[in-house]
């Protein structure tokens, strides 16, 4: 049967960018947030159903789970900002073939890692940060999770190629009802079932398989311009290698942030033990929030600047990168709000241990002091990426994490203890941000060269 092509999001190249901005973002920023509820949810009720101990053995799968992400967006990012430029250049075909190589990648990178993962696991965990305190609350959630590898770096795979192909508001449907199935699930399984921790992951990986049929059926639909063609479990490896490619930025954030996170729990143990580990599990979940509206602003950015650069609309993704960074900026300032003046709010959502929460307020005043900086920074990474500019996305995306955090992580501890490490993140927000900023002067001379419908081979873009 062939494609309906009025299902075409042609509207991306012709409607006004704020009102794309905002059908697109909207539903991902509803749907990263809620998709951030996961661990937050798993958070909350491990810390009021288990204790603080438990809150510290999660925090110390944080480095694992980062890692996978890494995988997954390898693949995911990479394939969906191909899927968005294909749509603009309106190759159907190859873009039906990318989307059955986002999912046979997930699942092969997925098995891997999985195998890999489960037959090191103590190890790992104890070199992420566990003690003989907390190793049993990570071990038993990271089991659970790494059985259910491969369905989450599938769905959260089909999840952006629904945003790319033009449902983003099914994406975040689809990513709202795992969420609110966790919400009902993780309960039910921590307290009635006796499960603990392991209830926790277990509700996760249910949800999402949930939410994955979902997504498989919507693109099973040959009526649909995007959807499986016969032989979905099949490798293209020019795609596979463009995929990487353009997903390496992101992968290498990921990873950097897996690497940091790592140095973080090893400096926390040594300076300040379990319970400067689960302070900073606290307040890094509510960070992450925020940091997840703001990519979900850039996965609304992603399909419009993909779709018009590879249109050769070049005014058309100025307008749409302003636009993301004002809004960006806007959300990284209220988390600024809630950390500083109002920290004991959140923090004693998570835990009642008195000592725990006070921590967790100190290290949430000082980390989040110049995180209105942040919102540009991601935004600006992102615009790297949708542009095919895969060596500057890399450098941004290192620039805090590798180039500026680490050193500071180590040295400022030896002259402030446990403060130095929660100084370490405004600095190295700041440094990123004049990277960033020098950056960004420089490709805008160079888009104001450009005329729309001029070839972008003046940009060095290798797309």
């Amino acid at each position: 049967m062939a494609a309906d092509k009025s299902a075409v999001p042609v509207e991306l190249g012709t409607e006004p960018i704020g009102r794309l901005l905002k059908e697109y973002a909207l539903p991902a920023i509803i749907a990263m947030t809620a998709s951030s509820l996961y661990n937050m949810i798993d958070s909350i009720f491990i810390g009021q159903g288990v204790g603080a101990l438990a809150i510290s053995g999660l925090a110390v799968t944080f480095p694992l789970m980062n890692l996978s992400t890494a995988f997954g967006t390898l693949v995911g990012i990479g394939g969906t900002t191909i899927l968005s430029i294909l749509l603009g250049q309106k190759n159907y075909a190859a873009a039906n073939k990318v989307l059955s190589n986002i999912v046979t990648l997930n699942i092969i990178i997925g098995l891997a890692f999985t195998v890999v993962a489960l037959a090191f696991l103590d190890p790992i965990l104890f070199f992420f940060g566990a003690s003989e305190n907390t190793i049993v609350y990570a071990r038993e959630y990271m089991q659970i999770i790494l059985y259910g590898n491969i369905i989450s770096h599938v769905y959260f795979g089909l999840n952006g190629a629904l945003r790319a192909s033009g449902s983003p508001r099914k994406a975040m449907n689809l990513t709202l009802l795992s969420v609110a199935l966790n919400i009902i699930l993780a309960p039910v399984m921590i307290f009635w079932m006796d499960m603990e921790i392991r209830g926790a992951a277990l509700a996760t990986v249910i949800a999402q398989a949930i939410s994955l049929t979902f997504s498989m059926s919507h693109f099973s639909d040959s009526r649909r311009t995007v959807h499986f063609e016969k032989g979905i479990i099949r490798l293209d490896w020019r795609i596979a290698k463009d995929s990487f490619a353009i997903g390496f930025g992101p992968f290498l954030m990921n990873s950097a942030a897996c690497l940091v996170t790592l140095f973080i729990n090893q400096q926390f143990r040594k300076y300040s033990g379990d319970i400067g580990i689960g302070a900073y599990g606290i307040d890094n979940r509510l960070t992450f929030i925020f940091v997840m509206i703001c990519s979900g602003l850039n996965q609304g950015m992603q399909p419009i600047a993909g779709y018009n650069y590879g249109a050769r609309k070049y005014s058309r993704v100025k307008e749409v990168y302003k636009k993301a960074v004002l809004y960006a900026t806007v959300v990284t300032t209220l988390c600024f709000i809630v950390s500083v003046f109002f920290p004991n709010a959140v923090t004693r959502i998570f835990t009642t241990d008195r000592d725990l929460i006070e921590t967790a307020n100190h290290g949430l005043r000082i980390m989040n002091l110049v995180f209105p900086l942040v919102g540009f920074q991601i935004v600006s990474t992102n615009l790297f990426q949708c542009l095919g500019m895969v060596q500057k996305s890399i450098f941004l995306s290192l620039s805090r994490q590798i180039l500026c955090l680490l050193p500071v992580l180590y040295l400022l501890p030896l002259a402030l203890d446990a403060d130095g490490i929660w100084w370490s993140f405004p600095i190295s927000d700041a440094f990123a941000s004049i990277m960033t900023i020098i950056l960004i002067i420089q490709l805008f001379k160079k888009l104001g060269k450009l005329k729309d419908g001029d070839d972008p081979a003046i940009l060095g873009s290798k797309i």
